[in-house]
């Protein structure tokens, strides 16, 4: 049974950054980095919104759709990552006969692409927390320092 409106690769993973939300756009708006962050993805910019993130259509081994999310909270925000796809290549077991090596062949996909997505927020704190202490304040926009 197929279950309607639902894709088989679902990723969904936050993490607080502790810097000014406008210093993402650097990182993150950034076409250089999602070509090493997700190498076999093609992605289209379906909608730019600066600070508060990017969201994509996804095509590749995965099609569907992917977005960062930019939510401040604090004197930081949090990065939130969803990505939303079917794989687009013969998975085993797909004509019924081994619904086990299906599942488990699904199951490393959404494995590989949660990997790469802690990879991608994990990185961009490192960059955007660099020189901040812990404890200390977020890192401010240029703007806020004063």
């Amino acid at each position: 049974m197929k279950l309607v409106g639902v894709t088989s690769i679902q990723v969904a993973d936050e993490v607080f950054v502790a810097a000014a939300p406008a210093l993402s756009t650097a990182v993150i708006g950034n076409p250089a980095k999602w070509r090493r962050w997700w190498p076999d993805l093609r992605l289209t910019v379906t909608e730019d919104r600066g600070e508060q993130g990017v969201r994509w259509r996804v095509d590749g081994p995965v099609a569907g759709t992917m977005e960062i999310w930019n939510e401040a909270v604090l004197d930081g925000f949090v990065l939130h990552y969803f990505l939303h796809g079917e794989p687009t290549g013969p998975l085993p077991g797909e004509r019924g006969d081994d619904p086990q090596a299906r599942f488990e062949a699904l199951a490393e996909e959404n494995k590989r692409r949660r990997v790469a997505g802690k990879d991608m927020s994990f990185e961009v704190k490192r960059r955007l927390e660099e020189g901040r202490h812990v404890g200390g304040p977020a890192i401010p926009a240029p703007a806020e320092v004063g």
